[in-house]
């Protein structure tokens, strides 16, 4: 297997870090390079963003704030809202922004947005560090469909729910996340950085521009809201899913619920949870992340606790390792 996956990772130019559990065995490499400038390469330790694969810390902050009576799946977001964001529906609630069920009007569309590297944020990219911050670019976005009467992946419902979830709680979201996903898991790896002082061990994401690569640092938030934009290693991932199987992050009648189908999306042949991929016929459960010079995907199944995990700092690396370790399933 090895040598077949060295031979993807070398035709798709895959910067990143591949890990594989089963049966008690772990297989894990590195590919790339952490930093071009400096010729640093990746280890299986770097710290890499995961994008989207951020909603399910996210999800499982605002599930544990539901675990612990702070919240309810029946909250309406206008009660946390206030008169902010006066375009969103009244009646849109937190289990319909979980599901992405809520039909508001999203500020990062992904039916409209197309090319990734291309993306610019509508605001300068250093005024993005706190939550509250963000409602200058959630805001102005009309509803799209009554809520709950369908399904439509929202970027901006999560950063919604990491409003409401701060507002609730009286705790900002990234030490909101710390304290309700990351210490609860053991994942001392994994936390939100600033893109501009990203520290030791971290990789710097890279797209293509011009003919030469470029940072990732114009193009996200400096740094990432309950859309995206947390950093993890690849063993940490591996913990994530053991901790949340094991109740040990929200309850395990809450995991059971995250991981219920609250929607299905036959045309990519999954379905949705509650801040989580899942197969359209098993009871495998995935997280996937893409932006300017970041792709992520991990694939977990409970029953054998085998795991699948690639990260990458590029935008689209991780697609064809992905698909490899895909095919050699079993």
């Amino acid at each position: 297997m090895e040598d077949e996956l060295d031979e993807v990772a070398r035709t798709a130019n895959f910067s990143g870090v591949v890990r594989v559990e089963q049966d008690g065995a772990v297989f894990e490499k590195a590919y790339g390079l952490a930093h071009r400038g400096y010729n640093i390469a990746n280890t299986v330790g770097t710290r890499f963003a995961i994008a989207s694969g951020c909603k399910a810390f996210t999800a499982l902050a605002v599930v544990s704030l539901i675990d612990d009576g702070t919240l309810s799946y029946d909250t309406k977001a206008r009660e946390l809202l206030g008169d902010d964001l006066p375009l969103i529906d009244d009646e849109v609630t937190v289990r319909h922004l979980l599901a992405h069920r809520s039909g508001i009007g999203d500020y990062f569309d992904e039916e409209v947005i197309t090319d990734i590297n291309e993306y610019v944020l509508p605001v300068p990219v250093q005024n993005l560090l706190h939550i509250e911050q963000y409602l200058a670019i959630l805001d102005g976005y009309p509803q799209k469909f009554p809520p709950g009467t369908g399904f439509a992946y929202n970027n901006g419902g999560y950063v919604v729910l990491s409003l409401i979830a701060e507002r609730a709680s009286g705790v900002p979201y990234h030490d909101l996340v710390r304290q309700r996903v990351c210490e609860p898991a053991g994942l001392a790896g994994t936390e939100f950085l600033r893109s501009d002082s990203l520290g030791e061990g971290t990789a710097i994401g890279y797209l293509p521009i011009d003919g030469e690569w470029r940072t990732n640092v114009f193009h996200l938030p400096i740094r990432g809201g309950g859309d995206g934009g947390i950093y993890t290693t690849a063993a940490d991932v591996s913990a994530f899913w053991r901790a949340f199987f094991a109740g040990r992050i929200v309850s395990e009648q809450q995991v059971a619920e995250m991981v219920r189908p609250h929607s299905e999306i036959p045309e990519d042949k999954l379905r949705y949870g509650l801040g989580f991929w899942l197969h359209e016929s098993t009871s495998e459960v995935q997280l996937v992340g893409w932006d300017a010079g970041v792709s992520f995907k991990t694939v977990h199944q409970p029953e054998t606790g085998i795991t699948r995990t690639v990260l990458g700092n590029t935008s689209d690396g991780v697609w064809p390792v992905a698909r490899f370790l895909n095919g050699i399933r079993r």
